[in-house]
């Protein structure tokens, strides 16, 4: 296996598999790239453990394809992966379901996506920070701040909603 190629019919420990190319030609469309560079896609146990091994993955992945850990485009891509899979694992679980994540690597962009199958809990795209006595509530805000756009789009195929955020490191 080669960096240009997707891990997706390897599965890891915790985590199924996915068909890389289910959503191909809509977000290589949405991200302005006609063909990836490099692509990672693989889905996941919706537990803490399956969002801590997609955020190992997305980095390690980041690192594979030039951009080393410690460095920005790694840490910053790194923590949004982690906030998206947080709010996939706490708001969008549905018993017996996993989350899917997507890495892709354009030629001036990298985006990553976070599809989960709950339809009725969608992100509220709010500038508002939450009081400040809440536990929780942040993380969009942080996501905000650091990617170059995102958003929430539903899933092609099947109920869900998936939550994409790009960054243009280049």
């Amino acid at each position: 296996m080669n960096s240009r190629t997707s891990p997706a019919r390897r599965p890891e420990a915790g985590a199924g598999a996915m068909d890389a190319s289910e959503t191909r030609t809509e977000a290589a469309s949405e991200s302005g790239t006609a063909r990836p560079l490099h692509e990672f896609a693989m889905a996941f146990t919706s537990s803490p453990r399956g969002a801590r091994l997609a955020r190992r993955l997305v980095s390690h992945r980041l690192d594979a394809w030039g951009h080393p850990y410690g460095s920005r485009v790694n840490d910053t891509l790194t923590l949004i992966t982690a906030e998206l899979t947080a709010n996939a694992v706490r708001h969008g679980h549905v018993v017996g379901r996993d989350f899917h994540v997507r890495l892709i690597q354009g030629t001036d962009t990298l985006r990553v996506e976070v599809t989960d199958t709950r339809t009725e809990r969608v992100p509220l795209l709010s500038d508002r920070e939450p009081p400040g006595d809440a536990e929780a509530g942040r993380g969009l805000l942080i996501v905000a701040g650091l990617a170059t756009r995102w958003a929430v789009a539903p899933r092609v195929g099947a109920p869900g909603k998936t939550v994409w955020a790009e960054l243009c490191p280049m």
